[in-house]
């Protein structure tokens, strides 16, 4: 925490300077703010010490006709984003170029994520075509067996797109809504992803930077990718061990981590259907200290909608940075 002292003033300043267009609609490419490498070493250090994150779900980012949907636009502050809209074609350069500016000079950590649902992929994956023929086995332990490397092959599929893409690690939706993909089933797809990411007990991190190199090359050595699971509750206890956060929607601004520890515990609200309103549920969450222990701290679904401006919301940004600051005080 010792570099909180003489940083979050200058992350403060810098997460209050707003662009002038409150336009989502402009035609007009807008130049984002840039200062000195000072405040983006100040600001990548702030994010690497020790506080409760603060986390946002961004998505239409395919625009880039206005800084609300350019990744150039988030706060400052922001320490995880979850790519809601998806994984940009590499020919899409301006997008790219923006994703590792944020996250390699501003310290923000870029998520893929995906509503983890192995019944709704399309039949031409090679993990969904292994997994239908594994499904039409008779019963016994050559079925189990199948089902899991299916299982387990639907896990590298999103491996694949966090590691290829030079990505921080991957916020995995759980909702199965009736899925395959629950309860037993989800545990060994999470912790086939957990042998890659995530803060696993069960490996060391030579074994897991081994099990790294073999899939993606010697060249790859991050050891330390996120992983995450984010649901309508505080269930799946027992993946707490292999997570770093879990990303509670409570969108009715509940709080509260249940048998989670609360240090892992992000509370996310759901801006994207509210966000013309005053959000006091975003300011619960941000505001809430747990009896027990740190808070692992709070987040908003679509948070891009508060970059619009309304009575609620006299400039870009204001809720979500205010909601920073409450959480995170800077020390003056």
């Amino acid at each position: 925490m010792k570099t909180i002292k003489y940083l979050l003033v200058l992350v403060a300043i810098g997460g209050l300077i707003a662009s002038c267009d409150t336009d989502i609609e402009s035609r007009f490419i807008q130049h984002p703010y840039t200062y000195d490498d000072l405040y983006y070493q100040n600001l990548r250090d702030y994010k690497a010490s020790d506080h409760p994150v603060s986390f946002g779900w961004f998505a239409q980012y395919g625009a880039q006709n206005s800084m609300a949907v350019r990744f150039m636009g988030l706060p400052d502050s922001l320490d995880i984003c979850s790519m809601w809209g998806g994984i940009p074609a590499k020919e899409n350069t301006d997008i790219w170029e923006e994703i590792r500016f944020v996250q390699k000079v501003k310290g923000t950590k870029m998520l893929a994520v995906a509503i983890t649902r192995i019944d709704a992929e399309t039949d031409d994956h090679d993990f969904k075509k292994a997994y239908n023929e594994a499904k039409a086995m008779p019963s016994g332990e050559e079925r189990t067996a199948a089902i899991n490397r299916a299982i387990e092959m639907y896990a590298e599929y999103f491996l694949d797109q966090v590691f290829e893409n030079d990505l921080d690690g991957f916020d995995a939706d759980y909702e199965p809504e009736g899925d395959f993909l629950s309860g037993s089933y989800f545990v060994h797809f999470y912790k086939h992803l957990a042998k890659y990411m995530g803060p696993n007990p069960d490996i060391t991190e030579e074994e897991r930077l081994a099990l790294i190199q073999e899939r993606y090359g010697p060249g790859v050595t991050d050891t330390k990718k996120l992983l995450n699971i984010d649901q309508t509750s505080t269930s799946m206890v027992e993946l707490a061990p292999y997570s770093n956060y879990c990303f509670w929607q409570a969108y009715s601004g509940g709080t509260g981590s249940g048998s989670w520890p609360s240090e892992k515990v992000v509370y996310c609200c759901n801006m994207g259907d509210n966000w013309q309103g005053d959000m006091s549920t975003m300011y619960t969450q941000a505001r809430y200290k747990p009896t027990n222990g740190k808070k692992g701290g709070f987040g908003a679904f679509f948070i891009h909608r508060d970059y619009n401006v309304h009575p609620n919301n006299p400039y870009p940004y204001k809720r979500f940075r205010e909601c920073i600051q409450i959480q995170n005080p800077a020390i003056r």
